[in-house]
C-alpha cells in the first residue's frame, strides 16, 4: 500500500480496504455503514446517537461533532443530552415511529445510546423501560456500554453485564476493533430481528485503542433465521401494549430470537479444533485477546494448540448465551476452562446448560473456580495475558509440550520481582496551570471540603482538606445524611457546572429541603474539562445558576470571579447576590461558613486548558501580559507556588540554589502566582515570548540512507511520557505509517488523567498481518524498542515491565520535566542519576541510548516541543522504528501540525543517531559539563557577591567566618569539608538578605534588563509587583498588600540601590523595621552559635555542629513569609539541642 493513497479521511469514506481508526471512530463509522446498508437494501431510514460522556466513551462526542458534516449526508443526528437518562428517553422515542405512521419521513430510526457504566446505572430505569417496549423493525437500539475495568478514570471499577442481563437484554462483548463494526452491525440486525435493545460492552483497552480493520460493504454477512417463529402481532413496539403482554413477549420470544440470530450468524463460533480435543477454554471480549496474546507469547499457535487437545471458543454473545453452539463446543470435551475478566458470566450459564448431560459426557467446568472451588480466575482488577498463562499453565495436563511455558513463567516472576524493587517518583495528574481549581478548592483554614466528580478529585490529594468520594450527581447528598451525627457545623462541596447542569442540582434541593448547613462551590468554568472540554449542556450562565438556585430556595449566594468586570449591571442576578474578586475568596468563605442552611458560591473562571485551546484557534484573544521572576530577588520560598498552586512556576537551580521561574510554554496567564509574597515578580504588558531562531542550512539527514524497514513478526514499542507533550500523537504518527506501509497496526493510550500533567504510556503493536496483534496491551517483556520522551515514566514499574533486557533497545530523552512534587516542594529531591540507572539495567547498558533532545531542539529549532519528534528520528535511524522513510514523512504531513518544523526535527533526530556529536557541536551543546565547585570557589565567589551586595569589609566579615571554620574542622577531621562548606552556604544566605537596597540593586541591574528584552518580543511595559514597607497597607488575610509599579519607578530603584552603604547605619531608616531587625538578630545569633560551636569542636561532634549551621537553609522568603521559615528553624535547633542533650546523658550513663 503506498502512502499517496492513505488518508486520515479513509476511516470513514473508504468502502473496501483497509482503514486505521480508534475505538470511538468505529462507533461513528458504525453508523455510516448502517445508514448505507439501509440504502442499498431500499429502506428510508434515519439514524440518532445521544448519551452522555465518560471515560473511556469521554471522545465520543468529540468524534461526532467532527464527522458532523458526514453524518448529516447520512441523515445521521446527534443529540448530546443532560444526562444518560434524558438520552436513553429520547431514544426510546425513536421506537415509537409508529405511533406518528401517518406523518413518519423514514421507514424507521436505528439509534445508539452511549454512557460509561454508572451512567448505564443513571439510565436504568428508562433503559429497563424501553427493553420492554421494544424496537421498531426498521430501527433497532445499540446500548453502548463504556466500562472501565481498571477504574484508571472513574470513581469505581465498573462491569455493566450483570445489569443488562437484568433487564434482560442481549449482550454482545467485541474483543477488538473489527468486531466494534461487525458486532455493530450485526447487533443493529439482531435488534430489529429480536425487538430488543442490544448491549454492546466497549472496554476502555478497546474502545480508547486505536488500530487497522479490514471493511467491505458485504461483509459482515447477515443471516436471517428460518427456525425462528414470531408469536401474533409479532416482536416490537406496539400500541396499545400491557405491562404483562411485555413480560411475556420479552421473556418467552424476544430472547429466543436473539439467540436464533446468534446461532445463525455464528456469534458464538470454535476459532481452533482438533481431533483429539481435550480441554475447551471458551472467552469473550478482551479475556478473548488476553487469550490469544497468551498462547503467542507461549510460542503456542492454533497448529500446536490443536495437537494439545485445545478447542478454542470465542463467544461474541456473552449474554444469553447460545445454548446450540454452546453443547456442540462442549461435545467430547473433558474439561471447560471459561476465562472472563470481572465476575462471571458465560460461566454460570455454561454450567446451567451442560448440568443435565449424563455422567462421561459432562466436561468438568472451571472459571472462577477450580473444581475443588479454590481460585483460579481472578474476578477482580484486570486480566493480563500473564494471568491467563499461568491459568493455562494449570490446567494443561500437557503443559510440558509447550518449549517455552516454564521459561515464559520464570520470566514473568523474575519481571515482578523487579516492578518490586524500583524506587519509582510518582508524576501524578496535577490541575493544569491556571487552573481555576488552583483557587476555587481551596477553604479557609479550620473548614473542609467534600470532592465533586470530575478534576475536583485531584484536590484530595492536595493541601486543600478535602475527603470523600461520591457519585456524580450526589455530590453533598451524603453530608445531609451525615451532618446530623457530627458536631462539625459545615462543610463545602465542591460541584462542577457540568455535574450540576447533568444531576448536581438535585442535591441542592434536596439539602435545601433538608435544612443542612453547608456550602455548594459550584465551578463555572465554561467546559467539560476532564473528558476534553466540550461544551456545558445547555450552556446556561452564571446569572441562570444563580436564579436557579435561588428559586430551589438557597438565600445566601456569592459570585467569586477573576474577572467581576465582565458581569454589568444587568447581568440578570439573583435577588441578594453578591459580586467579588478571587483575590476575596478567603474572605467570602468565611462568610458563607456562617450562614445557617444552604448557601451557594459560583466561581466564575474559564478552564485554562480550554482557554489555552481558544487562543490557539482564535477564539479567545492573547494573554495581556507576561509574568516573570527575578532570579535573583527570588528566594525559593515557594509562597508563589503555595498561593497559586500552579506547576507552571518551576523550579529552577541556580548557583545560588533552587530558585524559582515562570515556564512561559505552559503558562496559561491566570497571574495568582503574583500573590506570592515576593518582590520577585515582573509583569511585561504586550510581551510575547520570543522563539529563538531555528538553525538555518539544508535538510540535516539529507544524505542518510534510511534503514531497513524489515518486519518479519509482532513488533513492540513503549512510548512514555508526559500528558500533554505530544507522546499520543507519537504513537499516532508511528501506526499511521506503519497503516501506510500496509502494515497491521494496533495503538492503546494509557492517558487516565495525564492531560493534567500526569504519565502517558502509549502501547504500539505492529505486524505483518492482523493475525499478529492481539492484546493491545504490551505485556510483561513485549517491547522491542522503549521510546522514553520522559525518564521519570519510563524508570516506572509499569514502563520496566514492559522491557526484556538484551533484547529492547531504549532511546531516552535526558531532561525531565519537574513533577508537581518538585513544583511544589522547594526542597523536593530529584534524582535523575537513579532514573538512569533504572532503565539501564532493566535493558542493558549496551541497548540504552541517551541524548537530551529537549536541549537539542531547544537550540536547533527553538522550541524544546519537538523534542518528542527528535527521539523518534533517533530511533527511527537506528533501525528500532520498522516503517519506511516515505511513510514516516507522510504521516508527519498527515498530522498538519507544525509539518516543516517536525519534519526538520526527525532528520536531526535521524543524524544524531549516527553522529551525535555533529548535532550536538549544531545546537551549541557539545562544551564540557562544569566541574564541581570546591569549598574555594564557592567561597570566593560569595565574597565577590557580598562586596557587590556592600564592600569589601562585608565580604570579608564572610570569609573569616568560614576560615575559621574550615581550620577547627579540618584540625578535627583533616579530609572533612562538610561543617565549613555549611557556614559558607548559611552564613551567606544571612548576610546577603534582600532588602529594599538589594532588591533595587537586582531590579535595576542591566543584565536582567536587557534579559527581558532577549526573551521577549513587543514594544511591552514594565510592572513590578512590590509591597514597599510604610505604603503596603494590608490584604483581607493580614499581609503586605502588593501593588504594581510601572518602569517610571527605575529611576527611584537605581537611587535606592545607590544608597546601600546606609544599610546597617543609623541613617538606614529601613533597618528599624521589624524585618530588618530579625535578620540582623538571626546573624548575630549565627555568628555567635558558630564561634561556640568551633571552640568546642571534635570528631565526635561534627556531624551536630554541621546540622546547626546548616540550620539557616530553611529560612527563604519575605514578610510573613520570612517570619514562619524563622520560627520554623528556631524549632529545629530546639529539637537539635534536645537530641544532643539526650545523646549526652545517654553517653555518661554508659560510662
Amino acid at each position: 500500500m503506498q502512502g499517496s493513497v492513505v488518508s486520515l479521511g479513509d476511516k470513514y469514506v473508504v468502502e473496501r480496504g483497509r482503514i486505521y481508526l480508534t475505538g470511538v471512530q468505529a462507533l461513528v463509522r458504525l453508523l455510516m455503514m448502517q445508514r448505507r446498508r439501509d440504502q442499498a437494501a431500499g429502506l428510508n431510514t434515519a439514524g440518532f446517537v445521544s448519551g452522555y460522556r465518560g471515560s473511556p466513551l469521554g471522545g465520543l462526542d468529540q468524534a461526532l461533532w467532527q464527522a458532523a458534516s458526514l453524518l448529516d449526508q447520512h441523515d445521521i443526528r446527534f443529540m448530546p443530552a443532560i444526562n444518560e437518562e434524558m438520552a436513553a428517553t429520547a431514544v426510546i422515542g425513536t421506537q415509537q415511529i409508529n405511533l406518528f405512521a401517518a406523518n413518519a419521513r423514514r421507514d424507521g430510526v436505528f439509534a445508539l445510546w452511549y454512557g460509561k457504566g454508572p451512567g448505564l446505572d443513571r439510565a436504568g430505569d428508562a433503559l429497563k423501560h424501553a427493553n420492554s417496549l421494544g424496537t421498531s423493525p426498521n430501527g433497532g437500539v445499540l446500548v453502548v456500554a463504556g466500562d472501565d475495568h481498571g477504574a484508571v478514570s472513574s470513581s469505581m471499577a465498573h462491569q455493566s453485564e450483570q445489569l443488562m442481563m437484568s433487564w434482560m437484554m442481549p449482550v454482545l462483548n467485541p474483543a477488538g476493533l473489527q468486531d466494534y463494526l461487525d458486532f455493530g452491525l450485526l447487533g443493529f440486525a439482531m435488534s430489529r430481528f429480536s425487538g430488543c435493545y442490544v448491549g454492546f460492552k466497549a472496554i476502555s483497552e478497546t474502545v480508547e485503542s486505536s488500530g487497522t480493520v479490514a471493511v467491505d460493504p458485504a461483509g459482515p454477512r447477515i443471516v436471517i433465521p428460518d427456525d425462528f417463529e414470531a408469536p401474533p402481532g409479532g416482536l416490537h413496539h406496539r400500541f396499545p401494549d400491557t405491562q404483562l403482554a411485555q413480560e411475556e413477549r420479552l421473556q418467552k420470544h424476544k430472547l429466543r430470537a436473539a439467540m436464533s440470530f446468534a446461532r445463525a450468524n455464528r456469534l458464538d463460533r470454535v476459532v481452533v479444533d482438533g481431533p483429539a480435543a481435550r480441554l475447551g477454554i471458551a472467552a469473550t471480549g478482551k479475556a478473548w485477546s488476553d487469550l490469544r496474546q497468551a498462547m503467542q507469547d507461549m510460542g503456542v499457535d492454533d497448529s500446536m494448540a490443536a495437537e494439545l487437545g485445545l478447542r478454542l471458543y470465542k463467544v461474541g454473545l456473552s449474554w444469553p448465551l447460545e445454548p446450540e453452539a454452546a453443547r456442540e463446543f462442549a461435545r467430547g470435551l473433558e474439561e471447560i476452562l471459561v476465562i472472563e475478566e470481572k465476575r462471571p458470566v458465560i460461566e454460570g450459564q455454561l454450567k446451567e446448560l451442560l448440568y443435565a448431560l449424563p455422567e462421561g459426557q459432562r466436561p468438568v467446568i472451571v472459571g472462577k473456580s477450580d473444581e475443588r472451588g479454590k481460585p483460579l480466575v481472578p474476578s477482580t482488577g484486570e486480566l493480563t495475558p500473564e494471568i491467563v498463562a499461568r491459568v493455562l499453565a494449570a490446567r494443561m495436563k500437557n503443559a510440558e509440550r509447550v518449549p517455552n511455558l516454564r521459561a515464559r513463567l520464570a520470566f514473568i516472576d523474575d519481571k515482578a520481582r523487579e516492578a518490586r524493587t524500583i524506587a519509582a517518583v510518582p508524576r501524578p495528574p496535577y490541575f493544569c496551570s491556571g487552573c481555576p481549581h488552583n483557587t476555587s478548592t481551596k477553604v479557609p483554614d479550620g473548614s473542609r471540603a467534600l470532592a465533586g466528580t470530575g478534576c475536583h478529585l485531584m484536590a484530595m490529594g492536595m493541601n486543600r482538606n478535602t475527603v470523600s468520594i461520591i457519585h456524580m450527581g450526589g455530590e453533598g447528598g451524603n453530608w445531609v445524611g451525615l451532618a446530623p451525627f457530627v458536631d462539625t457545623p459545615h462543610v463545602f462541596q465542591n460541584l462542577g457546572d457540568g455535574t450540576y447542569v447533568h444531576s448536581g442540582s438535585m442535591v441542592i434541593r434536596q439539602a435545601v429541603a433538608a435544612g443542612t448547613t453547608m456550602t455548594f462551590k459550584i465551578l463555572y468554568n465554561d467546559a467539560v474539562a476532564m473528558t476534553g472540554g466540550q461544551p456545558l449542556d445547555g450552556t446556561p450562565t452564571v446569572p441562570q445558576i444563580s436564579q436557579q438556585v435561588h428559586a430551589e430556595g438557597v438565600r445566601r449566594i456569592a459570585v467569586v470571579s477573576d474577572d467581576p468586570g465582565r458581569f454589568g449591571v444587568a447581568a440578570g442576578f439573583a435577588p441578594g447576590v453578591t459580586l467579588h474578586h478571587r483575590a476575596e475568596m478567603d474572605t467570602v468563605q468565611k462568610a458563607l461558613r456562617e450562614w445557617p442552611g444552604v448557601s451557594v458560591l459560583i466561581y466564575d473562571q474559564v478552564c485554562a486548558a480550554e482557554k489555552r485551546r481558544r487562543r490557539r484557534r482564535g477564539l479567545h484573544p492573547p494573554a495581556e501580559k507576561r509574568v516573570v521572576i527575578n532570579e535573583a530577588v527570588c528566594e525559593g520560598c515557594g509562597d508563589c507556588v503555595t498561593q497559586s498552586n500552579c506547576v507552571s512556576v518551576v523550579p529552577k537551580d541556580t548557583w545560588l540554589g533552587r530558585k524559582r521561574a515562570i515556564d512561559q510554554s505552559s503558562c496559561n496567564a491566570d497571574y495568582s502566582c503574583l500573590e506570592g509574597f515576593c518582590p520577585s515578580f515582573v509583569t511585561l504588558e504586550g510581551a510575547t515570548p520570543r522563539r529563538a531562531p531555528a538553525v538555518a542550512g539544508p535538510d540535516p539527514a539529507a544524505d542518510l540512507p534510511p534503514p531497513a524497514a524489515a518486519l518479519d513478526g509482532p513488533y513492540g514499542i513503549l512510548v512514555a511520557g508526559v500528558g500533554g507533550t505530544g507522546v499520543v500523537t507519537i504513537g499516532q504518527l508511528i501506526a499511521f505509517a506503519a497503516h501506510m506501509d500496509g502494515r497491521a497496526v494496533s495503538v492503546l493510550d494509557f492517558t487516565g488523567l495525564s492531560q493534567k500533567g500526569g504519565g502517558v504510556l502509549t502501547h504500539v503493536r505492529l505486524a505483518p498481518e492482523a493475525g499478529g496483534l492481539n492484546a493491545a496491551r504490551l505485556g510483561v517483556g513485549g517491547a522491542d524498542l522503549l521510546l522514553a520522551c520522559d525518564m521519570v515514566v519510563a524508570a516506572g514499574p509499569a514502563a520496566v515491565s514492559t522491557v526484556h533486557r538484551g533484547h529492547t533497545k531504549a532511546v531516552v530523552n535526558e531532561e525531565v520535566m519537574p513533577t508537581a512534587a518538585t513544583v511544589l516542594n522547594p526542597d523536593a529531591p530529584f534524582d535523575t542519576g537513579a532514573m538512569r540507572r533504572t532503565i539501564t539495567e532493566a535493558v542493558g547498558s549496551d541497548d540504552a541510548a541517551f541524548i537530551d533532545a529537549a536541549a537539542a531542539t531547544e537550540r536547533l529549532l527553538g522550541d524544546k516541543i519537538f523534542a518528542n519528534v527528535f527521539l523518534l528520528g533517533f530511533a527511527f535511524q537506528r533501525g528500532l522504528v520498522p516503517v519506511g522513510l516515505n511513510a514516516m514523512l507522510a504521516a508527519i504531513e498527515a498530522n498538519g501540525t507544525a509539518v516543516e518544523d517536525n519534519k526538520r526535527a526527525f532528520a536531526w533526530g535521524r543524524l544524531a543517531a549516527v553522529d551525535r556529536e555533529r548535532v550536538l557541536e549544531a545546537a551549541g551543546l557539545l562544551a564540557p559539563p562544569a566541574p564541581a565547585e570546591n569549598l574555594d570557589a564557592l567561597v570566593a565567589r560569595r565574597a565577590d557577591y557580598l562586596t557587590a551586595y556592600q564592600d569589601a569589609a562585608y565580604a570579608r566579615r564572610y570569609r573569616d567566618l568560614v576560615t575559621a571554620a574550615a581550620a577547627a574542622e579540618r584540625s578535627v577531621a583533616p579530609a572533612s569539608e562538610r561543617l565549613a562548606r555549611a557556614v559558607a552556604l548559611n552564613y551567606f544566605r544571612l548576610l546577603a538578605v534582600k532588602d529594599e537596597y538589594e532588591v533595587a540593586r537586582l531590579h535595576t541591574d542591566p543584565a536582567f534588563l536587557a534579559g527581558l528584552r532577549e526573551r521577549f518580543d513587543g514594544d511591552f511595559r514594565l510592572r513590578f509587583h512590590l509591597a514597599p514597607p510604610f505604603l503596603a497597607g494590608a490584604t483581607e488575610s493580614g499581609r503586605p498588600r502588593k501593588r504594581a509599579y510601572g518602569a517610571w519607578i527605575l529611576p527611584l530603584l537605581r537611587g535606592l540601590a545607590a544608597m546601600r552603604r546606609l544599610r546597617g547605619s543609623a541613617l538606614d531608616v529601613f533597618g528599624y523595621a521589624a524585618e530588618r531587625r530579625a535578620e540582623r538578630r538571626l546573624r548575630e545569633d549565627y555568628e555567635r552559635m558558630v564561634g561556640e560551636l568551633l571552640s568546642g569542636l571534635d570528631a565526635a561532634g561534627l556531624d551536630h555542629a554541621t546540622s546547626l549551621a546548616s540550620l539557616p537553609a530553611v529560612v527563604r522568603g519575605f514578610g510573613p513569609v520570612k517570619e514562619a521559615a524563622i520560627a520554623e528553624m528556631e524549632r529545629k535547633k530546639q529539637e537539635l539541642m534536645t537530641n544532643m542533650g539526650n545523646a549526652g546523658n545517654k553517653a555518661l550513663a554508659a560510662e
